[in-house]
């Protein structure tokens, strides 16, 4: 029996070894902007999102509602992608100036995180171009299902173009993340220039660097061991994938609607960066800024402020997205996303002018 036991630490320690080497690695490069996004497959037909948003400042987010029969520019220039709304949606912006969250009436539901590796292709008059910042909401605009989605973006029918983060001297580099209320998924990247898309209900996790591929492989050595056994606790964005990826398959599965989104709010927490938190030699690591939870069954998008004392909905049943009557509308949040709501919040929304997304 002892002989046994021996022989399973030494196996214990090896897969261990081998976890952490390549996560280890990941240590030296340097510290990217982070999120986290997590897909929840329950009893009963419910899909519910949820994203983490960490930045190392504020990010400048409000909530906004776009009616369909919105007339859309990809905001690349003369031979920029051009567009109606099909389907109307409710979004979280950043700066003012893109979309970085969003649910649509269809129940899709789309994401753009970090990811330092990507490389667009270069613009050329071959074919339009779709600023970065539109990517998210050219698909909540124009897609119901995730297939749908995958099926056009395949033919790669834009050039993604790229601009400077606001008030920093770098590029935006995004990867897209969608899911739908059959729970179908797929994450977008652009790689050495060429679009990689990963589709299948499986993958219900995405975070930041490395890339999706590589993430799945990281993930693979922590499978092994058993999240019941060990889990990586880290800020890092492959140990954060692994977090996600066990917790979220851990949680139970109710036909309870409070109970789904409390166990939804739960994980995606679990995986957030402390408000505030400073390491030494990470100086730009991103703090958890605020979190999303998409209902996809019953059509609700919930928002939490890291620093406020309360969550708040918007139920998308009471929106008026129609061309007709329906128009833009904005819930103001504040400087960090400070002001208080609670409840359901369709009626707190004003009318206003849309933004302009970020372009060149």
């Amino acid at each position: 029996m002892l002989i046994t036991f021996f022989r399973l630490c030494r196996s214990r320690t090896a897969i261990l070894g081998a976890a952490l080497l390549p996560i280890a690695t990941l240590s030296l490069a340097p510290v990217a902007r982070a999120c986290t996004r997590v897909v929840y497959h329950g009893t009963e037909g419910q899909i519910v999102t949820a994203r983490s948003m960490d930045w190392r400042v504020d990010v400048g987010t409000n909530l906004w509602v776009f009616p369909r029969g919105m007339e859309r520019s990809g905001e690349a220039g003369p031979n920029s992608l051009q567009w109606t709304s099909k389907y109307g949606s409710v979004i979280a912006s950043g700066y003012d100036i893109s979309t970085t969250d969003g649910l649509n009436e269809a129940g899709l539901s789309a994401s753009v995180l970090w990811l330092v590796e990507s490389e667009y292709p270069a613009y050329t008059d071959e074919k339009p171009g779709l600023t970065v910042a539109a990517w998210a909401q050219y698909v909540l605009d124009n897609f119901a299902t995730v297939e749908e989605a995958v099926r056009v973006l395949e033919k790669e029918p834009f050039i993604i173009v790229t601009d400077k983060v606001p008030g920093e001297d770098r590029l935006a580099a995004l990867h897209l993340g969608i899911s739908d209320a059959s729970g179908d998924s797929a994450i977008v990247e652009y790689i050495e220039g060429q679009q990689v898309i990963h589709h299948s209900s499986q993958y219900q996790v995405m975070t930041n660097s490395p890339t999706f591929d590589e993430q799945l492989a990281l993930h693979s050595y922590w499978k092994q061991i058993g999240g019941t056994v060990m889990l990586p606790g880290t800020n890092r964005a492959a140990d954060r994938f692994t977090r996600a990826a066990f917790y979220i398959n851990a949680v139970p599965k109710t036909g309870d609607e409070v109970e789904t989104i409390a166990s939804v709010f739960s994980v995606i927490r679990n995986v957030s960066v402390p408000y505030g938190l400073t390491t030494p030699g990470q100086p730009n690591i991103s703090s958890t800024r605020w979190r999303t939870v998409a209902d996809q069954k019953r059509m609700r998008y919930f928002f939490e402020s890291a620093l406020t004392p309360s969550i708040f909905w918007v139920d998308l049943d009471k929106l008026d997205f129609s061309p007709e009557t329906g128009t833009v509308k904005k819930l103001d949040l504040g400087p960090d996303q400070r002001n208080i709501f609670s409840g359901e919040v369709s009626a707190k929304f004003k009318d206003t002018q849309p933004f302009q997304f970020l372009g060149i």
